[in-house]
């Protein structure tokens, strides 16, 4: 079975300059209305005391594995510096620039 995002998605935990703990996920977006099989839409979550702060859809695939940890890394890269503020607006041109 090859590795995807449906089985295993792409997680890395950051520390804001402020302090809070984020984590940035990589991974199939859920649908309750479609099996998770079927579904290809990839989202870029932040995630803060398990509750979803932010999420938008990427150009990536299920099966990009690879370029999903490249995202999460430069997303979390960013948020650490200060560059990026931790909100969908935010993130969405860097979800939209890795394919």
């Amino acid at each position: 079975m090859a590795v995807s995002l449906r089985g295993q998605p792409v997680e890395q935990e950051v520390a804001l300059p402020d302090g809070r703990q984020i984590v940035v996920r990589v991974t199939v977006a859920t649908d309750p209305y479609v099996p998770r099989r079927q579904l290809r839409t990839v989202a870029l979550e932040l995630v803060a005391d398990d509750r979803v702060e932010a999420t938008v859809n990427t150009l990536l695939t299920p099966t990009q594995v690879g370029e999903a940890r490249k995202l999460a890394g430069e997303v979390a890269s960013r948020l650490a510096s200060g560059e990026l503020e931790p909100t969908a607006a935010a993130i969405e041109p860097l979800a939209d620039s890795i394919q």
